[in-house]
């Protein structure tokens, strides 16, 4: 049922009452959800792939053969601080167009610039060259947090949100085993140049993302998306067209719902209303996100930056070999989410959050003492922080998975890239300047230090979880959220 009326703003709005949520939230688990999975979750393992490899590549590229005149500092330090900081910029730009023009479009292109700049960083000839397509790397990633979050989220049903968003973010530690170990092969002068096999990584990661692009064509735009924003048939036929396609993959009809949510249809809604929304009626969320997204980005930095100067400074393991070491990090990393996803949505948000958080934080201080103790070996030291990040990673994926349930259905997008932008860009670029520098000293309490750091902010970040998360778990987004074009919303 629909009707015309007038919004705030003069324009003329739709009023339609709608059953889409209901329906999507409703369906079983079907081979079509894993075709938005694959289409949306596996940008990640490009990102993964992409920060690893410069990290571990930082010495190669520093080599006078390398056909760049670039520092190994440069590259851990200059070029990390740029990466991430174009991360932020582009999560804003991309977050706040995500959600005025739409998922889809936005999936696509922020993938598109992803792909270029990450061809041509590895044509560079010159370090200005280098950081600035490095940048440009950072803001397609950037941008893909908010729009594929955002679709994610909206296109998966309520029991399943949770486990799926966790083990899609924390895909990223695929890309980075797979980084590690062929950052081994192109290290390998025998094999490649010193001033080729750098740049062929960068190529790799090009064409394993036109892979992901053509598989990303066939995910549609989020129904939740349209609905709102005056395309309610269109969002009706789509829902109908996933429905009779999990039908027939699961030989199931789809129950019949009878809830629905009334909106006042917008074409937009202004930054002013999205800000005054999230700070103003969400102020408790609000101090959540950024905590979780501080404290998670100062523990990895504490660890993965300079975790190749910490082996070679303390434990004599040569360059070549830090890839190794890495990749069984980066295993632990993605253990986490994948075993621990699902009591995100049966346990409950609060205490798996909290306690991912909380538990991370205890382990890396352990760590901490056992390291400033001389306790530890590279072996030891490897297996610790193994166990640190599988509870790290899962907590980390979960302040994803928070910002981008919390709030309503319109700031969706703008809020993840918000809080992404503010903890990255207070952990991810103040944190590979600082922490570059405390592991890079071959000073014992230095180091020490840097892992303190990450552990007090992580435990901190437990501890506001503990108290506001939001029992988010099997509840649909409008519950959780009521969006704000709703005739009963804010």
């Amino acid at each position: 049922m629909a009707g015309q009326r007038t919004d705030g703003s003069g324009t003329r709005a739709g009023t339609v009452r709608t059953r889409v949520p209901a329906r999507l939230d409703r369906l079983p688990w079907s081979r079509w959800h894993w075709t938005v999975v694959l289409g949306l979750g596996t940008v990640w393992i490009l990102d993964g792939l992409e920060v690893t490899v410069v990290g571990n590549i930082a010495s190669r590229l520093a080599h006078p053969d390398s056909g760049l005149d670039i520092s190994s500092a440069q590259v851990t330090g200059t070029a990390a601080a740029l990466y991430v900081a174009g991360a932020c910029s582009g999560a804003l730009f991309f977050g706040w167009l995500t959600d005025r023009f739409g998922r889809k479009r936005l999936f696509l292109l922020t993938l598109a610039l992803y792909l270029t700049a990450t061809a041509l960083t590895g044509l560079s000839f010159q370090p200005w060259w280098f950081f600035l397509f490095r940048f440009l790397t950072g803001s397609g990633i950037g941008g893909e947090y908010a729009a594929i979050n955002s679709a994610i989220d909206e296109l998966i049903p309520a029991p399943y949100r949770g486990r799926v968003d966790l083990i899609v973010n924390g895909s990223f530690w695929i890309g980075a085993v797979g980084g590690s170990l062929l950052s081994v092969a192109m290290l390998d002068t025998s094999l490649f140049p010193a001033n080729l096999g750098w740049r062929l990584t960068f190529g790799l990661g090009v064409l394993l993302g036109l892979v992901i692009l053509l598989v990303r064509r066939n995910v549609p735009e989020s129904p939740r998306w349209l609905f709102i924003h005056g395309r309610g048939e269109e969002a009706e036929e789509l829902v109908a067209g996933i429905e009779r396609k999990v039908a027939a993959q699961t030989g199931r009809e789809p129950a019949p719902v009878d809830r629905a949510i009334t909106i006042r249809q917008r074409r937009s809604i202004g930054f002013v209303t999205i800000a005054r929304t999230v700070f103003r009626s969400y102020p408790r969320r609000a101090v959540l996100g950024l905590a979780l997204f501080v404290g998670q980005a100062f523990l990895y930095n504490a660890i993965t930056f300079g975790y190749g100067t910490i082996l070679n400074h303390f434990f004599s393991v040569p360059p070549g070999d830090t890839g190794y070491y890495f990749a069984v990090i980066a295993f632990g990393n993605f253990l986490g989410p994948l075993l621990l996803g699902r009591l995100f949505d049966t346990v409950g948000r609060r205490v798996m959050i909290s306690g991912t958080y909380l538990l991370s934080g205890l382990l890396l201080s352990g760590t901490a003492w056992l390291f400033g103790r001389g306790s530890l070996d590279a072996t030891t030291l490897t297996a610790c922080w193994c166990v640190v990040l599988f509870f790290a990673s899962a907590g980390a994926s979960s302040a994803y998975l928070t910002v981008s349930e919390v709030f309503p259905m319109e700031t969706r997008a703008l809020a993840i890239a918000f809080f992404y932008a503010v903890g990255t860009a207070v952990g991810g670029v103040s944190g590979p300047l600082l922490f570059s520098r405390l592991t890079d000293s071959g000073v014992v309490s230095d180091t020490v230090l840097a892992f303190a750091i990450g552990a007090a902010l992580m435990t901190a970040a437990g501890a506001v979880a503990a108290v506001l998360a939001v029992p988010a778990e099997r509840r649909s987004l409008e519950d959780v959220a009521t969006p704000l074009t709703a005739e009963d919303g804010p």
